[in-house]
């Protein structure tokens, strides 16, 4: 079903290109989904995510569809789109926005915007909690044990970057978590970050098998070496957390 899925919105590219992407989709759909243990709708959201990540901004429009059509309700979609925000910055996730408008158009989608559920007076705080919830007891009011200098990235992680964004209804810690975790293998370069996240994800069970079967996941979509960067660095956190048990 997923291969006939995957085929169904890449028929642009075979008219010139049949061998070739008839060879990519049985990999995708074959060897990589079916050496998976992810439920459809999880693969889905972080091939999304990754591609964000990446900027591939014609497949996710592709994948987008695959994604719905795989479950994936039109709020996960667009809470994915919101939260790589954060951690792409607007000036590179704008054009999704739209490509997601687009789509829900063509396919008369609506939903209200209605999901966020903090106040500009208790982002910070709640925001602050699901740090702490994530990464431990040493992120609470970590703006006021950082340096002068940069204590104000420090207020803005914690009212910005958790209280703006994890907070908003629509998809799980879990699901959030694993999405940043997939919007930062897709950017390349950013490991210091990765390592950060592949502890939080860890953190709240989305274990070292998940994390590897996450990574297999985009390899069709983001190729080997970023994806063979992100095995490296999910292997050294597992190994860390083994030796300090």
């Amino acid at each position: 079903m997923y291969q006939d899925i995957l085929k169904k919105y890449h028929e642009d590219l075979e008219e010139n290109n049949g061998q070739m992407i008839f060879r990519w989709e049985y990999f995708a759909a074959e060897d990589v989904a079916g050496h998976s243990k992810l439920d459809g709708k999880t693969r889905c959201m972080a091939i999304l995510a990754v591609l964000l990540g990446c900027q591939g901004k014609e497949e996710f429009k592709r994948m987008l569809q695959v994604a719905l059509d795989c479950g994936v309700s039109p709020v996960q979609a667009k809470e994915i789109v919101y939260q790589a925000t954060a951690y792409l910055g607007m000036g590179r996730v704008a054009p999704f926005y739209k490509v997601v408008d687009k789509v829900f158009k063509k396919r008369n989608i609506v939903i209200a915007d209605d999901r966020q559920t903090t106040t500009m007076e208790d982002r910070m705080r709640k925001g602050n909690d699901i740090q702490i919830a994530y990464f431990g007891e040493g992120m609470r009011d970590s703006w006021q044990k950082a340096p002068e200098a940069t204590a104000h990235i420090q207020k803005w992680l914690a009212a910005n970057c958790f209280g703006d964004y994890y907070t908003r209804a629509g998809l799980t810690d879990n699901q959030r978590e694993m999405i940043t975790f997939c919007f930062i293998l897709g950017q390349g370069g950013c490991e210091n970050q990765l390592r950060g996240h592949t502890n939080g994800n860890m953190n709240l069970g989305n274990d070292h098998a998940f994390l590897v079967d996450v990574i297999s996941q985009c390899v069709p979509f983001i190729g080997y070496p970023r994806s063979l960067n992100a095995l490296n660095v999910v292997n050294e956190i597992q190994k860390q957390r083994e030796e300090n048990k």
